[in-house]
């Protein structure tokens, strides 16, 4: 997935800001995972979740980045189910390998 593709129509106003900025990120990285999270389970979410997850997405994107990708240690304040589900998202961030023969 490379961009939006859920529409916003049935989402109340909260829902749509954080749909809009779950795909506007500073980084690629981010759009992709925090993205394709918001599509597929922001309506489901509850007032809580949709607390955590603001606050979550109030982090800086590189920092979200090592986070996941175990670059960086996960702060314990974000060692949650949801920070797990949307981690589950994420590619595999590690270079491509190519075999020589």
């Amino acid at each position: 997935m490379t961009g939006i593709s859920r529409t916003s129509a049935d989402l109340d106003p909260r829902r749509r800001r954080i749909l809009f900025r779950a795909w506007h990120r500073g980084i690629r990285e981010m759009d992709l995972i925090l993205g394709q999270f918001a599509e597929a389970e922001l309506a489901t979410l509850s007032e809580a979740e949709l607390d955590e997850l603001e606050a979550i997405m109030g982090e800086e994107d590189n920092d979200l980045v090592r986070w996941i990708t175990g670059e960086k240690p996960l702060p314990e304040r974000y060692a949650t189910e949801l920070f797990f589900r949307i981690a589950a998202y994420g590619p595999d961030f590690d270079p491509v390998r190519h075999e020589t023969k």
